[in-house]
């Protein structure tokens, strides 16, 4: 039956997006695809409509998404179907049913679109949100678990949300999870009666869920809880470490949050939040919010849990209603964007992890910078440089990290020379200014 409230308001926790808001919008997107761009993400576009079991097995049975939150139905010819409620199942997905495996590794990926959570509606927080996606297939790099971080952190900066920081945690291999799991089912079944309703039933299903409860109660308890760090596995450990030392050499500011999980299943060793700082009683931004803008981790399960090839995997997520109430905030204008091109060759562990810095000073200076930080040998990474018609590469190994200096090569005559760092940027902007 038709009512007049149904004909003049939406449906509850789905919205508009208004004139005022497209700017934003239209921001957001040109940020997101600039710095896929640079960094080498192609796009993907995945249908709304998903098998309801790619949730259930890649998601997990016992996730609050798909025991509460999913807009699940049976059509016509009795398949069940979802909206989707997130993205990562459905790359997993596109990733097996397109042979991607058969390409070259890492695969870069990116989407940006709709997704459906039955869930009570919030400030910035809808049934129908819009997100954008960044996912890398194929590698287990620790190099790229901070380069997912790293991306994410300059779309966030580029967008004029600087008071942001990432909260990261480890939460171990299929190996060494069980091992913290009877950790935190002593820890918690001697103290069952404070637990709120939906962690009495997570402590039997998915104890480490737990642990992502947002009940004042529960998150009391958690603060004397056993720390994941301290079970995980040797490997895990030193994974961490690496991750941690990328990500404090790019110099993006982070927060070992020990306790923190994400609620969903797939995730494995690294998993990690954006998090805007709130002032304190002085004015200062020193406290971190509890509400994430977006956050991610590594799944190097997920592919073969769904049917395909043992596949690493590592990625982040955003929600875009969030960011736009955050911009507004802290009233950040909406200016014209520069479109910023050469070829960053880096070799060995050091020369990587300088080479985040060293990509952003160039991109800074207005110079079109693209990269493979997923490849390892020069052939490989020349053959690309070559292959995207870039007229000068630039070779950054550990020996010029350590010196401090930058070998430039003009890829058509082949010539090169070796230069210092400081005078780096001035003598590229004058080849180019030659070649014009």
């Amino acid at each position: 039956m038709t009512s007049t409230k149904s004909l003049t308001q939406s449906v509850k926790g789905m919205h508009d997006i208004l004139p005022a808001d497209q700017a934003y919008i239209k921001r957001i997107n040109y940020i997101v695809e600039m710095f896929a761009g640079a960094y080498g993400f192609s796009r993907i576009d995945l249908p709304v409509l998903e098998y309801t079991d790619l949730f259930i097995r890649g998601t997990g049975r016992n996730t609050d998404i798909v025991e509460k939150e999913m807009y699940s139905f049976r059509t016509k010819g009795g398949d069940m179907l979802s909206l989707r409620p997130e993205f990562t199942p459905g790359m997993a997905r596109a990733y097996i049913e397109h042979g991607m495996h058969n390409f070259s590794q890492p695969i870069k990926l990116y989407t940006i679109g709709s997704l459906f959570r039955h869930e009570n509606p919030q400030k910035g927080r809808y049934r129908e949100h819009r997100q954008f996606n960044f996912d890398i297939f194929g590698n287990t790099d620790p190099a790229l678990d901070a380069e997912i971080i790293f991306v994410c952190w300059l779309i966030l900066e580029n967008l004029g949300l600087r008071d942001i920081v990432v909260k990261i945690n480890s939460i171990g291999c299929k190996e060494c999870k069980p091992v913290f799991r009877s950790a935190l089912l002593s820890y918690y079944r001697s103290r069952s009666k404070k637990l709120c309703k939906n962690c009495l039933i997570r402590i039997k299903s998915n104890p480490l869920r737990i642990l992502d409860c947002k009940e004042e109660k529960c998150r009391q308890l958690k603060k004397n809880a056993p720390q994941i760090i301290d079970h995980i596995c040797e490997n895990c450990k030193n994974y961490f470490k690496s991750v941690l030392e990328f990500i404090d050499e790019i110099g993006v500011p982070y927060f070992l949050d020990v306790h923190l999980v994400r609620g969903l299943d797939y995730y494995t060793k690294t998993v990690f939040e954006f998090v805007p700082k709130v002032q304190n009683s002085d004015g200062e931004a020193d406290m971190l919010g509890q509400s994430s803008v977006g956050g991610g981790g590594r799944y190097d399960n997920l592919v073969s849990d769904l049917g395909g090839k043992d596949t690493p995997a590592v990625g982040c997520g955003m929600g875009i209603e969030r960011l736009i109430l955050l911009m507004k905030e802290n009233n950040v204008k909406i200016p014209g964007i520069k479109k910023p091109s050469i070829f960053l060759i880096q070799l060995g562990d050091l020369a990587r992890k300088k080479s985040f810095k060293l990509f952003e000073e160039l991109r800074r200076a207005g110079l079109s910078v693209v990269e493979a930080i997923g490849k390892n040998s020069m052939k490989s990474q020349l053959k690309l440089a070559d292959r995207m018609n870039a007229p000068m590469t630039l070779i950054f190994g550990q020996k010029e990290a350590l010196d401090s200096t930058i070998i430039i090569r003009d890829m058509a005559s082949g010539v090169q020379e070796i230069i210092p760092l400081e005078k780096m940027i001035p003598q590229i902007k004058k080849y180019f200014q030659k070649i014009k």
